[in-house]
């Protein structure tokens, strides 16, 4: 980036856990572009095309900028009295609690910390918790329970450093897409270092590996208790280790032994061949500097704790925890869920990593919270996980729920149960940066909250570090930052002297003299970042990204723990603990005989409120999906691309059905991202079952039961409307699926309409629900096919085809002449007469989007092969695509392979990237 007339700070991306830096590029106080920071240790300059589009999602428009009391704009002091008024009359008259927060992994940790504070400190109820429950909960509990505290032991750099790698239930290649390219660039450069991906699905990270284990949904715990027999029978424990820093072998190892540990029996209960097996386990008996790295595929079952553990045993019997380059290795989702974890986000903490049933901790946190005037009320014990005080609520036993930066009416099991749940509580508050989400319309008290850009604090990704995101830009309007928010009703509800922060440096600095307060340094209470209570604001602001423990011992941070073999349990030894394995809970049957698996996209984050906002990012999987594998498709009359429906425990689904060898049969998978905003009915969450790991709370996301059918349409249209157009409700009217899809300067709306719509006079259609009158229209009866357009002072406002999806042209350069028509630009003589064709004279259609960094789409890259591009460089050289996060690398790959067997002419095969 120029310096000569702009200037660039460092923050740090919002999206997943790796916690990228990011340098901003700042113009008159606003940010026009983001780079990665090179001297970030998380990212060393990479970024994936999310965090590459960070500046495309900014801007006023779209954003809340009042608060709203019962759904009247008002002043900042009438929505904090109420709020205070509020919850202090539920209180007095149904007890501490009936009121509850609800908190996100979105929130920086000096949010999460004065709101932590406020709920269990000094409105004294338990019932606290945090989405970082529906992701991450499970692989705490297995820490905490094996190796005695919340400390993951790895670092990025283990990756590097290892000599296997097994990838297991992660998406790396989409959901982590820069540690993907870092272990793409370890894998160049020691091509002794192995992969292994253990997925029911072949994702685009299977592009890494040099064995792929397509497992049965659920069968994970049985494959490691099976590792760790196979290694015992072989004489592959680690037991000098064992006998100096571990207990429970025995019982483990017996409980193991309860199945047949057979390579056979094994791989028949995990579904994989029996020899690809024995290879895996060989070589993770044959190697010490093994990480294991983990994510949602594990964490999100009705197991999810014990199949971590699982995963925590094999590491401790063959003394894998602790180097260089080996351990259990948990990959976070969100960019703070391990900073909400450190401050007590989760309803089973109190704070500081003290839980509620560590010795001496009640007190210790009462005594420290404690002012001249004020002490602390905190509750005697964990109060209700997510999916438990949702229930709670629907009850009627939590009657004021506090929610801040997620939208649990989209991303929790059984959503419309929960929608309805908060529609009937007396008091909903919802602090919120976007002015249009599913959640809103349920609230009572709405308060604009600071954005990415505009918040100031901190953030811990997934190898502890933490690292500085900062405030760049004024927040729009009113909006106010979350902790001065929950500090000004603390105030009002009476405890000001112990919320009288100024700054966030204030609140950072409590939180690290509380990581330290009575802290032996025993090993006991691992988070301990009290070397850097001592930092003023200019220190603060000067924070380099640092691993904790940050100690007077450590200063600089510690990249690596138990190094010493030492864990922070009470005799320092860690925990084998026996896992009986179990197959998930949502059954299947005749009526829902698929299983359900649900994640993230590559180009998308959670609900989309922020990434929808990059029109770009939209483009690689633009409509909701469902992934179906092709002999199921056939069995069920289902062509790709059409429409289907899936019908779960709380509601349906509709989406596209994109036909993949990918999936098993008898398995599908839908993308977690689309809500009501954006799709007629593509809540995934609808779909799912509320059943939860018993341990930690965290519900079965990856094991929906569900059946599947076609979705009868008799028509299906594209309309493009200007963005000042609002026809939401009427375009809606009569389809039967819908989608909604930002483009750069106008909107798609993807339309299909039922069997009794047939027939449909599309010109009255038009001329009910457009503002516009059709200017120009081609229609062909006997068909079905119509397209036409709606000019009004010579500028484009809609464009309509009536047809299906693959007869859809490129849409490019339809959006320019919106673009135009937005400048007041009216259309010329040759461009009006293109319209309908929504093309240049013999223009080209690109296809489906590949690169989002570089909008480069299959067309275009095909066409390269064809002519002689048979490699990933030459095709980057030609046409940059897979040249800057790198994501779309497996996907050239396939493009390439697929070109290979088609050709008439074989292309040669080249060496892998």
């Amino acid at each position: 980036m120029s310096r000569a007339s702009t200037q660039d700070a460092r923050t740090t991306c919002p999206y997943c856990g790796v916690g990228c830096g990011v340098r901003a590029e700042m113009q008159q106080g606003r940010i026009v572009g983001v780079e990665g920071d090179t001297e970030h240790p998380a990212n060393h300059g990479r970024l994936c095309v999310k965090g590459s589009a960070l500046h495309e999602t900014l801007g006023e428009q779209g954003r809340l900028t009042r608060p709203r009391l019962d759904g009247a704009e008002v002043d900042w002091d009438t929505a904090l009295d109420a709020v205070a008024g509020r919850l202090a009359e539920t209180q007095r008259q149904h007890g501490p609690g009936a009121v509850a927060g609800y908190l996100s992994g979105q929130l920086l940790t000096e949010d999460y910390y004065v709101a932590n504070k406020l709920f269990k400190g000094f409105l004294g109820t338990p019932h606290l918790d945090t989405n970082s429950r529906l992701c991450m909960a499970s692989a705490v509990a297995a820490y905490k329970r094996s190796l005695g505290a919340d400390a993951v032991p790895c670092n990025y750099e283990d990756l590097e450093d290892a000599e296997l790698v097994v990838l297991a239930g992660s998406n790396l290649a989409w959901n982590h897409p820069v540690l993907f390219q870092r272990l793409r660039v370890a894998k160049t450069r020691n091509p002794l270092l192995r992969v292994v991906v253990i997925d029911p699905r072949v994702t685009d990270t299977c592009e890494l590996a040099d064995l792929y284990l397509g497992v049965r949904p659920g069968s994970d715990a049985r494959l490691f208790t099976g590792l760790l027999a196979w290694m015992a029978e072989r004489g592959k424990l680690d037991r000098v280790y064992l006998e100096r820093h571990t207990q429970g072998l025995e019982e483990t190892l017996a409980e193991a032994r309860q199945d047949d540990v057979s390579i056979e029996a094994i791989a028949a209960d995990c579904d994989v061949d029996p020899e690809r097996l024995e290879t895996f386990f060989y070589w993770f008996t044959s190697q010490l500097h093994v990480v294991t790295l983990y994510s949602q595929g594990i964490n999100q079952s009705s197991s999810g704790t014990d199949k971590c553990q699982a995963i925590i045993n094999c590491h401790l019997a063959g003394g894998k925890i602790g180097l260089p380059g080996a351990g259990p290795f948990s990959i976070t989702g969100q960019p703070n869920a391990m900073g909400g974890r450190e401050v007590g986000g989760l309803a089973n903490q109190l704070a500081a990593h003290m839980d509620y049933h560590s010795p001496g901790a009640l007190d210790r946190v009462t005594r420290f919270w404690s002012t001249d005037s004020l002490v602390p009320r905190l509750p005697e014990g964990p109060g209700h996980k997510a999916v438990e005080l949702f229930e709670a609520i629907e009850r009627g036993e939590i009657r004021a729920v506090w929610i801040m930066a997620t939208n649990p009416t989209v991303s929790l099991p059984e959503a419309h149960r929960v929608r309805a749940a908060l529609a009937n509580c007396p008091l909903v508050i919802v602090s919120e940066c976007m002015a249009d989400t599913d959640l809103l319309e349920v609230a009572d008290i709405v308060l604009p909250a600071s954005g990415w850009s505009e918040k100031d604090g901190t953030v811990t990704n997934s190898e502890r570090r933490i690292s500085r995101q900062r405030g760049l830009m004024a927040p729009p309007g009113e909006a106010r930052h979350d902790w001065w928010i929950i500090s000004e009703v603390a105030r009002r509800l009476g405890f000001g002297e112990a919320f009288d922060y100024g700054h966030p440096a204030d609140i950072f600095v409590e939180h690290a003299r509380l990581s330290g307060f009575e802290n032996e340094g025993d090993g006991r209470r691992c988070f301990d970042i009290s070397a850097l209570a001592g930092l003023d604001r200019q220190g603060y602001d000067a924070l380099a990204p640092i691993q904790w423990p940050v100690t007077r011992q450590a200063p600089r941070g510690t990249p690596r723990l138990f190094e010493d073999g030492h864990f922070a349990t009470p005799d320092g030894r860690a925990r084998l603990l026996p896992v009986s394995p179990r197959g998930p809970v949502q059954a299947l049957g005749e009526r829902r005989r698929f299983r359900l698996n649900t994640g993230r996209v590559r180009d998308q984050w959670h609900t989309m409120t922020r990434t929808a906002r990059a029109p770009r990012l939209m483009n690689h999987r633009s409509e909701p999906f469902i992934e179906v594998h092709p002999e199921d498709a056939r069995e069920l009359g289902l062509a790709d691309q059409a429409l289907a429906r899936l019908e779960g425990e709380g509601g349906d689904y509709r989406g596209r059905v994109r036909i993949s060898p990918a999936q098993r049969r008898g398995e599908l998978f839908v993308p977690i991202h689309w809500s009501d905003r954006f799709s007629a009915s593509a809540l995934a969450g609808a779909l799912l079952a509320s059943h939860v790991d018993p341990l930690s709370g965290q519900p079965e996301s990856k094991h929906g039961a569900v059946a599947l059918a076609a979705l009868p349409s008799t028509w299906e249209a594209t309309l493009v409307v200007a963005e000042d157009l609002d026809v939401d409700a009427r375009v809606c009217r009569e389809t039967g699926y819908w989608a909604r899809i930002p483009m750069a300067h106008a909107e798609r709306w993807q339309l299909a309409g039922d069997p009794d719509a047939a027939g449909r006079d599309w010109l009255a259609w038009l001329a009910e629900t457009l503002p516009v009158a059709a200017s120009l229209w081609c229609d062909d009866p006997a068909d079905g096919r119509l397209r036409a357009a709606g000019i009004e002072a010579g500028r484009l406002r809609w464009w309509l085809m009536v047809g299906p999806p693959a007869e859809l042209p490129g849409l490019a350069w339809l959006d320019e002449r919106f673009a135009e028509a937005a400048e007041g630009i009216a259309l010329e003589a040759g461009q009006r007469r293109r319209i309908l064709a929504a093309c240049e004279d013999g223009a080209a259609d690109d296809g489906p989007l590949v690169c989002s960094c570089h909008q480069v789409g299959q067309g275009a890259i095909t066409s390269a092969i064809r002519e002689g591009d048979t490699s990933v460089e030459a095709l980057g050289a030609r046409l940059a695509c897979g040249t800057q996060c790198g994501s779309c690398i497996p996907e050239l790959k396939s493009l390439i392979e697929e070109e290979r067997a088609h050709a008439s002419h074989p292309i040669p095969d080249v060496e892998p990237v």
